[in-house]
């Protein structure tokens, strides 16, 4: 089976451990269910594979990717949910505690075929092209969870979003905008500023640029490089929802500030397959559709892992299998 997977691991040159070649085909446990992959996408988590983040070694060699859209084997479109939660976990499975994404216990999406549980694939809309729907799983159903399930602002509220240009941000952009959203935006590069404003965004800024006025929600994916900033951007008794630390874990807590303005901070980390249905049916109906940088043949992964590592994306990087 083809496939692109961590063949070895290296904080300082993490793709040096990228193969894209043949694996043997694993052994699905009970319950998988076949899908061959016609679409999967790039995400951070894969870089962080390579660098050794999350994923042991003794678990190489390891198929990478946790997104995917294709065709099981009795021919439905499908979209794959990445979560994989416990045989017997009841709810929402991002709070299952022995939960897992795809690529850090089972093989991932990159590969021309990935098996997983049934209860993990969704079907996919006609509206949307196998790249569109491969986009969906995690970074725009993170997107979804952080604007419509853990955020407290309504539409009309005005919220930030910091890093214009990643996966999530561009997703947080575009979808708060087609919900009624006033959407700010930061980004240190001009070009991305300007695209902000082509997906929805009212008003763009430089990165950690004095806002007009403050908001209601800081969506921050970024980490340490925005912490501060999202904090000071914030009305009193506002909040930042993070869902992730691109730019380091451990920003200064800055308590003083929390407390005296009554601050939240709420975490928030990828979704369920409900959150993932609903999703679908929120791009049928509005029209929004993922924002893709590029598209390449599964033989060519390693283009795309670079352009993630140089920061140069604006959207998803999907493969095309």
């Amino acid at each position: 089976m083809r496939a692109a997977y961590a063949a070895t691991q290296s904080a300082d040159d993490p793709l040096d451990g990228l193969t894209v070649g043949d694996l043997e085909v694993p052994d699905a446990p009970a319950g998988f269910r076949r899908v061959r992959v016609v679409a999967s996408c790039l995400n951070h988590h894969d870089l962080w594979s390579l660098k050794g983040v999350g994923l042991p070694e003794d678990s190489l060699p390891m198929v990478l990717g946790c997104d995917a859209a294709g065709v099981d084997d009795d021919g439905n479109e499908v979209i794959v949910h990445g979560v994989v939660s416990s045989p017997d976990w009841r709810g929402d499975e991002t709070l299952d505690p022995r939960r897992s994404l795809l690529s850090e216990r089972h093989p991932g999406t990159m590969a021309d075929y990935v098996w997983v549980p049934e209860r993990n694939l969704v079907p996919k809309p006609a509206e949307l092209t196998f790249e569109e729907a491969a986009c969906l799983p995690t970074a725009w159903l993170t997107a979804y969870r952080m604007l419509f399930t853990v955020s407290p602002a309504a539409p009309g509220s005005t919220v930030l979003v910091q890093g214009a240009g990643g996966g999530v941000a561009t997703a947080l952009i575009a979808l708060a905008a087609a919900a009624g959203f006033r959407v700010w935006a930061t980004s240190r590069s001009e070009e991305k500023r300007r695209r902000s404003l082509d997906l929805g965004a009212e008003q763009v800024f430089d990165a950690g640029a004095r806002l007009p006025e403050r908001v209601d929600v800081v969506f921050d994916s970024v980490g340490e490089a925005t912490w501060a900033h999202s904090l000071k951007s914030l009305v009193p008794g506002g909040t930042v929802v993070t869902c992730g630390a691109t730019s380091g874990p451990a920003p200064s807590a800055d308590l003083n500030r929390v407390f005296f303005l009554q601050l939240r901070v709420l975490g928030s980390t990828m979704g369920t397959r409900e959150e993932l249905q609903r999703l679908t049916r929120f791009l049928v109906a509005t029209g929004v559709r993922p924002v893709i940088d590029t598209v390449l043949p599964l033989d060519d992964a390693a283009q795309g892992f670079r352009r993630m590592l140089d920061g140069e994306v604006f959207g998803k990087i999907v493969f095309r299998h």
